[in-house]
């Protein structure tokens, strides 16, 4: 018979609180470290494209609230209606989108996009949903509602804590993981968490961003 042992820690509110202070004292660093780089990527954005410089999207979060998520904007204005327009004229990229909610080669995105999205750059300003309690510094990645279908199961489980900055996908692949993979993953993070695993996370986010593998 195969047992398994499984620790829901994210469900220990003595633990929850540990791992809340972390988040605002790291988001609260964090922001400050990177404050010089937030004003070279706003104006990098401000003169390349026409638009807002940052971009916010409604996702879902804990106990399935909708959060806004912020993002230094990387793709044109009008994305969502020019993806529209590209999935009805192009079958193949229907397909690929329909599979894993990306598109490796999309053209929606600019010049300053492609770098800050190879880079993890333009998830900096998501250190203000983490100060806000929105989102953890290492957690699940929020998701919209087209996707709760696709976690089935897992779905109860993921709304029960807050989604992540980074979190065990990302370095375990990050968009070259099949969605399933994905789920599984993030199952595993929920199930297993400890502040080690948090620390190794973060440890080995860095060197994952670096070799920019599986960012797009």
């Amino acid at each position: 018979i195969l047992c398994l042992k499984v620790r829901k820690n994210l469900l220990d509110q003595r633990r929850l609180i540990i791992k809340r202070c972390i988040d605002i004292l790291g988001s609260l660093m964090l922001s400050i470290v990177f404050f010089p780089l937030f004003i070279v990527i706003a104006v990098c954005i401000f003169f390349e494209s026409p638009g807002s410089v940052f971009y916010r999207q409604k996702r879902i979060g804990r106990y399935g609230n909708y959060i806004w998520v912020f993002k230094f904007r990387t793709m044109i204005n009008n994305a969502d209606k020019v993806l529209k327009k590209i999935l009805e004229e192009n079958e193949e990229l229907k397909k690929e989108w329909l599979l894993d909610q990306k598109l490796r080669n999309d053209p929606r995105i600019t010049r300053v996009g492609k770098f800050l999205r190879r880079t993890s750059l333009d998830e900096l300003p998501q250190l203000w949903n983490i100060f806000c309690g929105d989102m953890s510094i290492v957690g699940p990645r929020p998701i919209v509602d087209e996707e709760i279908a696709r976690y089935g199961e897992a779905y109860s489980l993921y709304k029960l804590v807050r989604p992540g900055l980074t979190g065990f996908w990302q370095i375990s692949g990050r968009n070259d993981l099949s969605y399933d993979d994905r789920v599984e993953k993030d199952w595993y993070y929920i199930s297993n968490w400890s502040v080690w695993l948090d620390i190794l996370i973060l440890v080995k986010t860095v060197p994952v961003i670096c070799k920019k593998k599986g960012a797009y």
